[in-house]
């Protein structure tokens, strides 16, 4: 087989994937995490303000899912199929939200009723928890294993997708979002408002450290294949070291005051969970807890060399435009947010 740089071409693919989902859990989860809050505000100044930190770059963000997704399509057809049939009614969910967070966030002020505006604001925390949580459950599921049979076809029912190690994966990822998303929002804002995450953002941070805690205990006692490549490759702890460090520079730097730092360290941790798991997982992409000769690997589920040494060249021009785009975004409205006549 194929390498470059001593990388076989299905392992690059593994890697080029796990960056981009990666890029979009930290961009679109500090949009998430401020959706999830939303309603934490009671003032219509203070709403407006939070949806104007976000508004020149959620649905930027959002590209990143779409690159994910087709980089999955492309390099693993196999691994997109089951997941998403296994999943199917759980990503319907995580459509339909996707539909109602972008449509909340454009609606609530094409009118001036009061009742109105509160009807999307609703609709803009449902969604956005609900997305949360969805991304949680689907990771949980993955992490777990999956009732899949020798066609990849899913012998489970949906029920047995909501196990409480999902759901614990799942408030997690939630519990993520929202400090992610609360130190964002505190970065943008100043006077009563900033006042008001600064509390947020503290309360937002130990919901957090007590699911991360919870779940990484779990995941030690009842999933022990996570365990597995560690073990065969003792400098992989590193990972979860980094990991532990990074929840502990968050609340260093909350405690100074220096969000910005904070934030970095929230983007580092999310950057950091996701190799957790992606090196608990490799060479698996998809489990089957029916039996362990049914799992879907980087190799059994790849499409073929040919087609992932093309697709990897459009990927390594493509997914650094990208990355240059989001940053340029940033920069164009760094800052705190100030209202007016275009605002939300």
């Amino acid at each position: 087989m194929e390498t470059i740089l001593g990388i076989d071409l299905p392992t690059w693919w593994f890697l080029v994937i796990g960056g981009v989902f990666s890029g979009y859990a930290i961009l679109d989860g500090f949009d998430l995490g401020a959706g999830a809050l939303h309603l934490f505000f009671k003032k219509e100044e203070s709403r407006r303000i939070a949806l104007n930190a976000i508004g020149p770059v959620w649905d930027g963000n959002e590209v990143w899912l779409v690159i994910g997704a087709g980089a999955l399509f492309a390099g693993f057809p196999v691994v997109y199929a089951t997941i998403f049939s296994a999943l199917y009614e759980v990503f319907m969910v995580f459509l339909v939200m996707l539909i109602f967070r972008a449509i909340s966030i454009e609606f609530r002020s094409k009118e001036p009723m009061e009742w109105w505006r509160k009807l999307w604001d609703i609709s803009y925390t449902v969604s956005s928890v609900l997305l949360a949580l969805s991304l949680g459950l689907v990771l949980g599921n993955v992490i777990q294993g999956i009732a899949i049979d020798q066609n990849y076809v899913y012998q489970g029912t949906l029920l047995d997708l909501f196990n409480p190690y999902a759901l614990l994966v799942s408030v997690t990822t939630l519990a993520l979002f929202m400090m992610h998303g609360a130190i964002y929002l505190v970065m943008k804002t100043e006077n009563r408002l900033y006042a008001k995450l600064t509390v947020l953002v503290k309360n937002t941070t130990i919901f957090f450290v007590l699911m991360f805690a919870i779940t990484s205990v779990a995941t030690l006692l009842y999933i022990p294949h996570m365990l597995t490549r560690y073990k065969e490759v003792p400098y992989m702890f590193a990972f979860p070291v980094l990991a532990i460090l990074g929840v502990a520079n968050i609340t260093r730097q909350i405690s100074r005051r220096k969000y910005f730092l904070a934030f970095i360290s929230s983007a580092f941790v999310t950057a950091m969970l996701m190799i957790l798991v992606a090196v608990g997982l490799f060479p698996n992409i998809i489990l089957s807890s029916l039996n362990p000769d049914l799992h879907i690997t980087v190799y059994n589920g790849s499409s073929t060399e040919k087609s992932l040494k093309i697709m990897l060249t459009f990927a390594a021009i493509g997914v650094p435009l990208v990355g240059i785009y989001t940053a340029f975004v940033f920069w164009t409205f760094r800052g705190k947010v100030k209202l007016d006549e275009t605002s939300y």
